[in-house]
């Protein structure tokens, strides 16, 4: 096939939202929470926490389950697809951050900023290895609740939307909070192994 053929192939599927139509409202204000809430959790991160006094996690783990909640919601009313067009996209979204902060880094802050480089970078650094623990963990539980959630619903039908959302945020948000932690906290050494486990 051409490139051009392919091209407008594309350009044909693609399905322009209709503002009229309730549905597509609908859905781009879920995706734009959808969105907020990763990027969001990103650049918060950072900052870790004791839970109950029992556990240490990031601050971040909060937005988590506001993100797979909609992920069960869109699963439910738009299918696979429209959750792994929206996971693609945030990915993308949150890469797009990554680098904003990389060159925001790398460009020295003036002697009278309320903000030094140090700590701009203490903040923001930190960031930075939670977006790639973070990105990798995104894509491999977004893509795992989809799935799971996906079975639940062939063994309930339309039944039971509590335990397929339920089930699968439970599992993807485990899922991702190991990998994103070891990712973010192991791999730079700001947390021990020991620690981790």
């Amino acid at each position: 096939m051409y490139k051009s053929q392919y091209f407008f192939n594309l350009v044909v599927k693609i399905r322009i939202l209709d503002f009229n139509k309730r549905k597509d409202i609908v859905f781009l204000v879920l995706a734009g929470f959808f969105i907020t809430n990763a990027i969001v959790a990103e650049l918060i991160g950072g900052k870790l926490v004791q839970f109950f006094g029992l556990f240490t996690q990031s601050i971040s783990i909060i937005m988590w389950p506001i993100i797979f909640l909609l992920t069960d919601l869109i699963n439910e009313y738009y299918g696979k697809n429209g959750v792994k067009k929206l996971t693609y996209i945030t990915v993308g979204l949150i890469s797009f951050t990554y680098i904003i902060l990389a060159i925001s880094m790398s460009i020295p802050a003036t002697s009278f900023s309320t903000v030094s480089d140090g700590a701009y970078t203490t903040v923001f650094g930190q960031s930075q290895w939670i977006i790639v623990g973070s990105v990798t963990a995104f894509l491999v539980s977004q893509l795992v609740d989809v799935q799971i959630f996906w079975m639940f619903k062939k063994l309930t039908g339309n039944k039971y939307i509590w335990l397929r959302a339920t089930g699968s945020t439970v599992i993807s948000q485990m899922i991702d909070t190991f990998i994103v932690q070891f990712i973010a906290f192991v791999v730079p050494g700001k947390w021990l192994f020991s620690e981790f486990w």
